[in-house]
C-alpha cells in the first residue's frame, strides 16, 4: 500500500504542478496580448511587449503560443481582446495588507472569485484606498550572479539610468527604479553586456508587518488561493519574515 500511496501522492502533486503551469502560461499569454494591443506587434517599438515575451520564454511558453498571442493582441487575427485591469484591496491574517491585481474580461466574475477566496481563507476585503496608500509602484530588475558579476558592476551600469538602489539578494542582484525608469535601466544593463532575468513594474510596500511562521502559513495559503484564480495576475503584500520564522518554514 505504501508504494501505491506514494505513487498516488506523486501523481497528485504532478497534477497540481501541471495545473499551475497551465494557469501560469495563460496569465503570461494574457500579458502578451494586452501589451500587443496597447503598443502594437513590433517588438522593436514596444518595450512592454519585449518584457512580456521574455518572461513567457523564460517560463518555457512555446514560441507558437507567443506568436499567436502577439497577433491576437495586435488585432491581426480578427479576434477582439478586451481585458480590464482591476485592483482589489484586502487583509490577510494578522492585518497583512494585500493588493490583488486582476486582468479580466468579466469584472463580475473576478470580483466574486476574489471575494470567495478571501472569505474561505481568513481574509477580508477592504475599501478602495485603505491599503493602496502603503504601496508604491516600482521597477524591479533581477540580475543573476554569473561570471563574477559584482554589485558594483551592476550599480555602475544603472546609476545614471534612474536606478534608486541595487541590493544583494543571495543568488541575484535586485535593481530598484521608479516604474517610469525601468526600461531605461534595463537598456543600460544590456548596453553594459549584463543580462537580466526579469524586469517588472510591481507594487512595493513602504512599511512591513512582521509575522511568525504560523501566521505565514495562513497568509501563504490565502495568497496561493488568490493566485490560483485565472483573473488574478499578481498579489502584493507587506509581510516581513524574521530569520527565525524563515528558517522554521524552510525546515518543513
Amino acid at each position: 500500500m505504501s508504494g501505491h500511496s506514494k505513487w498516488a501522492t506523486t501523481k497528485h502533486k504532478k497534477a497540481i504542478i501541471d495545473s499551475r503551469r497551465a494557469k501560469s502560461f495563460a496569465k503570461l499569454i494574457k500579458n502578451i496580448e494586452v501589451a500587443a494591443k496597447l503598443g502594437g506587434a513590433d517588438l522593436s517599438g514596444n518595450p512592454t511587449l519585449v518584457d512580456a515575451v521574455q518572461k513567457a520564454k523564460k517560463t518555457s511558453v512555446p514560441n507558437d503560443n507567443i506568436d499567436r498571442a502577439i497577433k491576437r493582441g495586435a488585432g491581426l487575427t480578427g479576434e477582439s481582446i478586451d481585458y480590464t485591469t482591476i485592483m482589489y484591496e484586502g487583509y490577510a491574517p494578522n492585518g497583512v495588507a494585500l493588493l490583488i491585481e486582476c486582468l479580466t474580461d468579466n469584472k463580475n466574475r473576478a470580483a466574486a472569485e476574489v471575494r470567495t477566496a478571501m472569505n474561505r481563507n481568513a481574509g477580508t476585503m477592504a475599501d478602495p484606498g485603505s491599503v493602496a496608500y502603503n504601496f508604491a509602484r516600482k521597477g524591479i530588475i533581477v540580475v543573476a550572479k554569473t561570471g563574477g558579476l559584482t554589485e558594483d558592476d551592476v550599480l555602475a551600469a544603472v546609476l545614471d539610468a534612474g536606478a534608486e538602489e541595487v541590493t544583494d539578494e543571495g543568488d541575484t542582484f535586485e535593481v530598484v527604479t521608479e516604474a517610469s525608469d525601468m526600461v531605461g535601466a534595463r537598456t543600460a544593463l544590456q548596453n553594459a553586456g549584463i543580462d537580466y532575468d526579469s524586469a517588472d513594474a510591481v507594487f512595493v510596500p513602504s512599511l512591513k508587518v512582521d509575522i511568525d511562521a504560523g501566521t505565514a502559513r495562513r497568509v501563504f495559503k490565502l495568497i496561493d488561493a488568490l493566485e490560483d484564480l485565472d483573473d488574478v495576475q499578481n498579489v502584493y503584500s507587506n509581510f516581513g519574515l524574521s530569520a527565525e520564522a524563515q528558517a522554521e518554514l524552510e525546515a518543513e
